[in-house]
């Protein structure tokens, strides 16, 4: 069973650059068909996806972060990155990765815990 885990800085500064990494267990993020999705959900406020890496390694990112966020992948660590630059208060969120089969719309079938960001001077 694959499992993901989320792992962050926890508190950043504004303007400062946030990098959260995904560490994929149990599948390689290289197998066909998948994809992995960063997704964040502000407190009180529904989920938003940030981007999403293909097996094959492209990317997509969400337009409404006008190129913020940047998505990357490590195959020999196994690892999914996500960075969000010049951040803000408002970025403050959990921040989840997932295991996505048949993006778009796919089908989100595994979730990590999550990280808690919180960006604070």
């Amino acid at each position: 069973q694959v499992q993901l885990q989320e792992s962050g800085p926890g508190l950043v500064k504004p303007s400062q650059t946030l990098s959260l990494t995904c560490t994929v267990i149990g599948d390689s993020i290289t197998t066909n068909d998948y994809f992995w999705c960063w997704i964040r959900q502000p407190p009180g406020k529904g989920p938003e996806w940030m981007g999403v890496i293909a097996y094959t390694g492209i990317t997509y990112g969400n337009p409404s972060l006008k190129s913020r966020a940047s998505i990357s992948r490590n195959t020999s660590q196994n690892q999914i990155t996500l960075q969000l630059s010049s951040v803000a208060p408002e970025d403050s969120s959990m921040y989840y990765c997932t295991r996505v089969y048949g993006w778009p719309p796919g089908l989100h079938d595994s979730w990590g815990q999550g990280t808690q960001v919180t960006v604070s001077s």
